[in-house]
């Protein structure tokens, strides 16, 4: 008796068991009809963007690399004429630096040349004068000689 009377006071579980079942299943309808409304509108939003705006996108996606693809064309092709000019601007300018310096190096040959001449000429110069200043002391040495015996 005590166990039946304690089951009716205090276990509630089939009591709570009921109002489970029954919260579960008023929520599972109501959630189930708000599911299905969003569901629709997802599949009607889907097949408009399939439909209208997706071949939109593309066919401006399409023109606008189009585009882009040109304007790229012409951007490389006026980068190689200018990297064309440029290369053939460096080359003249190596020609032109490799003649200047030719011209130098010839410049400098025939300056050490002309002082090699200017050179020998004073080494001649020198010597001639060494000669005469030999044969003028040699000639003063002999008057001296003349002078000393007296």
């Amino acid at each position: 008796d005590v166990g039946e009377i304690h089951s009716r006071l205090l276990d509630h579980r089939p009591v709570i068991q009921g109002e489970i079942r029954y919260f579960v299943k008023e929520f599972e309808e109501k959630r189930g009809l708000r599911e299905l409304r969003v569901l629709e509108n997802l599949k009607n939003t889907i097949f408009e963007t399939n439909e209208h705006i997706l071949p939109k996108c593309e066919q401006a996606m399409h023109d606008n690399l189009n585009e882009a693809f040109k304007r790229l064309q012409a951007a490389n092709n006026m980068i190689r004429r200018l990297q064309e000019k440029e290369h053939e601007e460096r080359k003249l300018q190596t020609d032109k630096l490799i003649a200047g310096e030719e011209k130098r190096i010839a410049h400098w040959e025939t300056f050490m040349k002309e002082q090699q001449n200017k050179r020998a000429e004073v080494d001649e110069e020198h010597r001639k004068a060494m000669q005469r200043l030999k044969v003028q002391y040699a000639d003063m040495e002999k008057e001296l000689a003349k002078y000393v015996s007296f």
